[in-house]
């Protein structure tokens, strides 16, 4: 019943930058934010915001990474910045609404030169 079409992912070399964005369809989220998962690994956390503005961010990310949403367009947004190549995953927008969780269909983002 929930949409999320992400958008923003692709191919940048070290150091550079990407911009994903994630829009939902319907209702305002208590919580929005992005999962990474690297092949053969474990799904992680990578930055969440509430619909009050508060973050909460993955210790990897190391301050490079913002994580910021606008609630009239529903839309979360996570800015990559001095990107590395460990940050190559597929990208997941994951939004919740009480005990109800959506994910986005992922979005691939490689850090390579």
């Amino acid at each position: 019943q929930v949409q999320l079409v992400e958008s923003g992912g692709g191919l940048v070399q070290p150091g550079g930058s990407l911009r994903l964005s994630c829009a939902a369809s319907g209702s305002i989220f208590s919580t929005m934010g992005w999962y990474r998962q690297a092949p053969g690994k474990q799904r992680e956390l990578v930055a969440t915001i509430t619909s009050g503005g508060t973050t909460n961010y993955a210790d990897s990310i190391q301050g490079r990474f913002t994580v910021s949403r606008d609630n009239p367009k529903n839309t979360v947004y996570l800015q990559m910045n001095s990107m590395k190549p460990e940050d190559t995953a597929v990208y997941y927008c994951n939004v919740k609404l009480g005990l109800l969780t959506y994910w986005g269909q992922g979005t691939q983002v490689t850090v390579s030169s």
